[in-house]
């Protein structure tokens, strides 16, 4: 057994509710040392925000921070310099799990759709996500999405094509579970205001629940995590504790359980506030100046 699996055999059974803070950066680390299957990843520095210029060394940058605790990188657009992102992924040695950013300009979602089709057909896509969250926020109909998803499906028919979503969308709407080759599963027990002590039961309630719409086809979970500040909503509370104490469970069930796991995410993104509010601001494991937070 490899050094990194002893060193998480050695943290098995351990209760985070009764570690106090010293113990839980400890551990974190330990954990994040021990690697982890994904992360969910965005380029932009302090004051950036999407749309904005994306230099290829603030790319390099962020990904030689966080490529030495993963394998998997996953990205949210093909268009506006995230393009960049997985050939310099592929270059390192790293997977890629690659979103088209759709929405409710048409023009601008064909163009990520040719983005997609292009990077996947070059090599550096290893899962295609189409789209991301669209039907949460109403962007599209159903059936414009599902279209999308078989285009790309037809074009690259060696990768496997998904499209992500909150876990109970791919119950609610089997037609778009049935197009997906992969369903590909946002669990956030946060934004349901679950308490931290309970936050893990209800992560798994959430992605078994889209392992029974799934019906046999590989479910990952693209997108988990928990915020270091910012505002309660009902009992979930933002804290810097919580947020390491839902970091190890997650990652300690994603090891013992073999779930593919895209953790929310690398690096804090201050832009996010005006979608989310002041949490938006604080779900990276690195903070605004890409220091570890533990």
């Amino acid at each position: 057994m490899s050094y990194r699996k002893e060193k998480f055999k050695s943290l098995l059974g351990v209760d985070t509710n009764l570690l106090d803070t010293a113990s839980l950066k400890t551990m974190s680390r330990s954990i994040l040392d021990a690697g982890m299957h994904g992360f969910c990843f965005s380029p932009y520095e302090e004051g950036q925000k999407p749309g904005d210029p994306i230099s290829e060394e603030q790319i390099r940058r962020k990904l030689d921070i966080i490529r030495p605790y993963s394998n998997w990188i996953r990205i949210f657009s093909c268009t506006e310099g995230n393009e960049q992102i997985p050939v310099i992924a592929k270059e390192y040695g790293m997977k890629t799990l690659v979103g088209a950013w759709l929405g409710d300009d048409p023009e601008v979602n064909q163009n990520e759709i040719k983005g997609l089709i292009q990077l996947a057909k070059s090599g550096v896509v290893d899962i295609a996500a189409v789209g991301n969250e669209v039907m949460y926020r109403g962007d599209l109909e159903e059936d414009e999405l599902i279209n999308f998803i078989l285009q790309v499906k037809s074009e690259i028919p060696e990768i496997p094509v998904g499209y992500v979503d909150a876990y109970y969308e791919f119950t609610d709407r089997p037609k778009i579970t049935e197009a997906c080759d992969v369903i590909l599963s946002n669990c956030y027990p946060f934004w349901e205001g679950c308490s931290i002590e309970y936050s893990l039961v209800y992560m798994k309630q959430m992605y078994y629940q889209a392992c029974a719409a799934a019906a046999g086809k590989k479910v990952i979970i693209t997108e988990t995590g928990w915020p270091s500040k910012g505002g309660s909503l009902d009992g979930a509370h933002p804290s810097y504790e919580n947020a390491l104490k839902y970091f190890i469970n997650a990652q300690m069930w994603s090891k013992q359980d073999n779930i593919e796991m895209f953790y929310f995410s690398a690096f804090d993104e201050s832009w996010k506030v005006s979608a989310e509010g002041d949490v938006g601001a604080y779900w990276g494991l690195w903070d605004k100046d890409e220091k570890l937070k533990f």
